[in-house]
């Protein structure tokens, strides 16, 4: 198959999130990977795929599954069942435009009780093209070495952000509310030269962040990532006009530029 092995990691750094919330009492991820040959009457079935060879990804939990009316909408943006502050809703919805984007199909299974798999088919490629994936080293020119505060509720998103950052250089710290990001930009004995914050979230959304982070840090930059566009933020009053943005999902490159162009 073709993709990017960064978005690969975060497909099943999400659903892997998505187990363990869905089985707080403990119980048995699985995952599976194989060749598939999908017939030409299962695609009749599945219109969204096309028959032929392909490679299937299988995430399997123990938990407590789903009924169909929520199988209905586990991929709509900002849909969770999870308890207040547990989550945005975006888990779920960012591992369904990359496996779009990847020209893949995901569907899952699930019942209430008897725990969930989210198969997930990728076309198979045979030959692949010669220099069709990105070089390693085209990020290098997007290393830094200042310190960057990530803020997000989300695991998976938060926990990216800070390996693809960390990984180029930089001196990442993360905080998992708005709350604790201020204990950091207040406690934190040395600069704090860019915050990367989710624009919207539990207790405090990203821009009233930024605004009373801004008095114990009037020199730190800002970048805001959020599941709506950025007119659409503009719209929602989420962000100001002119305010450095981030479309969620985005590639490690698309971070680590945003990153650099914000900073210098």
């Amino acid at each position: 198959m073709r993709a990017d092995p960064s978005q690969i990691e975060q497909i099943i750094l999400n659903l892997a999130v998505n187990a363990r919330d869905a089985m707080p009492g403990g119980g048995q991820l699985t995952l599976e990977t194989g060749n598939a040959e999908l017939a030409t009457e299962y695609a009749e079935l599945h219109p969204e795929i096309a028959p032929g060879p392909h490679v299937m990804l299988a995430v399997s939990d123990t938990g407590h599954g789903m009924d169909r009316q929520t199988q209905a909408r586990i991929f709509e943006p900002f849909f969770t069942t999870k308890e207040k502050g547990r989550g945005t809703g975006l888990g779920l919805a960012t591992v369904h435009d990359i496996v779009k984007q990847n020209g893949g199909s995901i569907f899952v299974y699930s019942e209430p009780g008897k725990g969930t798999t989210f198969k997930i088919y990728f076309p198979r490629v045979e030959d692949p093209v010669e220099g069709s994936l990105r070089p390693a080293t085209r990020a290098g020119s997007l290393r830094g070495t200042e310190t960057v505060l990530v803020v997000d509720d989300d695991d998976a998103i938060r926990k990216l952000v800070h390996r693809v950052l960390a990984d180029h250089g930089y001196t990442v710290l993360d905080a998992i509310s708005s709350p604790e990001a201020l204990r950091f930009c207040e406690r934190h004995a040395g600069p704090v030269h860019l915050m990367v914050t989710d624009a919207i979230m539990p207790l405090m959304d990203g821009r009233e962040l930024a605004k009373r982070a801004s008095g114990l840090r009037p020199r730190m930059k800002v970048v805001y990532m959020s599941g709506y566009t950025g007119d659409a933020a503009i719209h929602h009053g989420l962000l100001e006009p002119g305010s450095a943005f981030i479309e969620k999902p985005f590639t490690p490159e698309s971070i680590l530029r945003k990153v650099r162009e914000t900073l210098d």
